[in-house]
């Protein structure tokens, strides 16, 4: 006989509704579970019976890798509320508040879930697992409302709390049980597409929160659609610990049971879902008859050892911290090499630079040295034509011509594209949330930049508005106009002296020193105005090269340094996501090789609704 001729669809559980209890008492009436069990009712004894079995906290503390890779989560989070929204975080969030939620109970138990579809025979393997007929199996569709335990072993009271199973809907058998079973609590779900959404969402609840799961399906609907999209695929990062039963195989004739088996492991690595087999880790997949106990002490077996390893709770949260690094992959992966290299900071203070005015400023004070040598080295009548001019304009100043606007000190529009250019140069590569974060410091730091720029431009002015440093040779220049002038001026005084009779007459040698003198001032002149282009030179780019560093060091502790706390802020959570994601030693922004690491075995697909991972293996 097919297990659908006993159970119709699938050998569920018919839950009791609200008013099936028995009025006389507090104990719950197993009605027409306990008439047909007969005289095998004995056998099964309800756990909210015992007060023995309260929860005793005997959960420790996490250890190895997954340790580490729950505080590096845990670090992550912390840093990254400024930077994130709350939804990007909440499947982290949720990872570790189950994982402390777990760690306060019961390691001695490993928490087994069955789920399948409508028919799939999920409550008469439930059954025959328990060997005593707990879970009741019908034709009328739903049968299972509510979720159902049966327990090995005592202890286990704060999981089924965990997992909102009420004392009434919890079951043990009376002598134990199979030994290998010691410490297994198996749960009993409704039809993950029953149409009645209480029983979906109850099972998505449970799913989230279960050790392991027992994926049930019959020859008809194993490869379904919904299965597959809606739970496999998502959960194909949760391999290590699920078990896909291919169930009803006494309804396949000859070797259509291996060929649908085989039909089924191509679905799963469709799925991304890795299998079990020749030793590797994996998805473990057989076929059974739970009506006729084919293939049940094989899977008996396999869960007894998968019980006592007590390592399923830690694969799955390890897998839960995966589905959490795929999710937050996209926020912390960059796509290249992150951060701001030499040529990108040499670039933001020739930028500034320019908007200071600093090679104006250096030319403006190279043409003051060079109007303070022909000062000190022209000749006399020179300067004195010079001073004459002056004292011709009013006020006693040469008019200058006023600086148009576009031309003030520090232009404002300047300095801003340059720290959107550098802004973006930094922001480049990075993903979108940091980026924004960068840009945003970048903005910050600019308000008030090109008023200090200003400032910096009137210090540096006023610096340089006083007379220069003269050169060692300038004394010996003066002397020399000053012995030129003395020889004109002798010169003319003999040619004087000649002429009124007061010397004797000999016109060659005071005309020889009036031409010496005349024609050796502008000699001396310009030999100074060429000896002075070199220090006139320097003394300008001196000048330049001061405004322009003092205008970088603004930049710099304005702009610059917020922007090397955003990205050393980034550096520090992508180390810690690759703590995460298993892939330590991701590179910062800027050093390392800056290109993108893979952190997690990923296949970008999307969380699903039981909080799986994502993250096939």
């Amino acid at each position: 006989m097919s297990e659908t001729g006993e159970t119709g669809e699938t050998g569920e559980a018919e839950r009791p509704t609200d008013g099936q209890e028995d009025g006389a008492g507090d104990r719950w009436d197993d009605g027409l579970i306990a008439r047909r069990a007969g005289g095998r009712a004995n056998d099964l004894e309800q756990i909210d019976d015992e007060p023995a079995d309260d929860h005793v906290p005997i959960g420790g503390a996490y250890v190895g890798p997954l340790r580490s890779r729950l505080d590096a989560l845990r670090e992550l989070v912390g840093l990254s509320r400024t930077r994130l929204d709350g939804n990007t975080l909440a499947e982290a969030g949720r990872v570790l508040d189950e994982a402390s939620a777990r760690q306060r109970l019961s390691s001695r138990h490993t928490v087994v879930a069955i789920a399948g579809a409508t028919g799939s025979g999920k409550s008469t393997l439930f059954n025959a697992l328990a060997e005593v007929p707990i879970s009741e199996t019908g034709l009328r569709r739903p049968t299972t409302a509510a979720p159902i335990a049966c327990t090995w072993s005592e202890g286990a009271a704060g999981l089924l709390d965990r997992l909102a199973i009420p004392p009434r809907l919890r079951r043990r058998p009376l002598a134990g049980g199979a030994e290998e079973l010691f410490g297994l609590v198996l749960v009993d779900l409704p039809d993950h597409d029953s149409a009645m959404v209480k029983h979906r969402e109850q099972v998505d609840r449970a799913l989230a929160l279960v050790d392991a799961v027992i994926w049930v399906v019959d020859p008809e609907k194993y490869a379904d659609a919904a299965l597959h999209e809606r739970y496999l695929r998502p959960l194909a990062g949760h391999a290590e610990v699920t078990f896909v039963v291919l169930n009803q195989v006494d309804r396949l004739p000859g070797e259509a049971a291996d060929q649908v088996l085989d039909d089924l492991r191509r679905l799963l690595d469709e799925d991304g879902m890795a299998l079990g087999e020749h030793g590797e880790p994996g998805a473990t997949v057989l076929a059974l008859s739970a009506l006729t106990g084919e293939g049940v002490g094989e899977l008996r077996e396999m869960l007894g050892t998968f019980v006592q390893e007590r390592t399923a709770a830690a694969r799955r949260l390890s897998a839960d911290v995966d589905a959490a690094a795929a999710k937050l992959r996209r926020v912390y992966l960059s796509d290249g090499r992150t951060g701001l290299d030499e040529r990108a900071r040499e670039d933001f203070a020739a930028r500034l630079a320019e908007a200071v005015g600093a090679k104006a400023a250096g030319e403006a004070a190279e043409r003051e040295w060079r109007r303070h040598a022909g000062r000190a080295c022209g000749t006399p009548w020179l300067r004195l034509w010079r001073w004459y001019e002056r004292t011709r304009t009013p006020g006693g100043r040469t008019p200058q011509a006023a600086a148009p606007v576009e031309e003030e000190l520090t232009a404002r529009q300047r300095v801003e594209q340059a720290v959107r250019t550098v802004a973006d140069e930094a922001a480049a590569g990075l993903p979108a949330p940091w980026a924004q974060a960068v840009r945003e410091a970048a903005v910050r730091g600019s308000d008030g930049l090109p008023e200090a720029l200003d400032e910096l431009a009137v210090r540096e002015a006023a610096a340089t508005s006083g007379k220069p440093l003269r050169p060692a040779w300038w004394p010996a220049a003066v002397l020399a106009q000053a012995s030129m002038t003395l020889l004109q001026i002798y010169g003319g005084l003999w040619l004087v002296g000649q002429i009124i009779g007061v010397l004797e007459p000999g016109l060659l040698v005071p005309a020889l020193l009036m031409v010496a003198g005349i024609v050796g001032g502008p000699l001396v002149e310009w030999a100074c105005a060429a000896a002075a282009r070199g220090p006139a030179r320097r003394y300008g780019q001196d000048a330049q090269r001061r405004l322009r560093e003092a205008a970088a060091g603004c930049g710099r502790a304005r702009v610059l340094d917020p922007i090397a706390g955003e990205l050393m802020r980034y550096r520090e959570v992508r180390e810690r996501f690759g703590t995460v994601s298993g892939k330590a030693g991701l590179s910062g922004p800027g050093v390392g090789s800056g290109a993108s690491r893979s952190g997690a075995r990923a296949s970008g697909r999307g969380v699903g609704v039981t909080g799986f991972s994502t993250v096939p293996r």
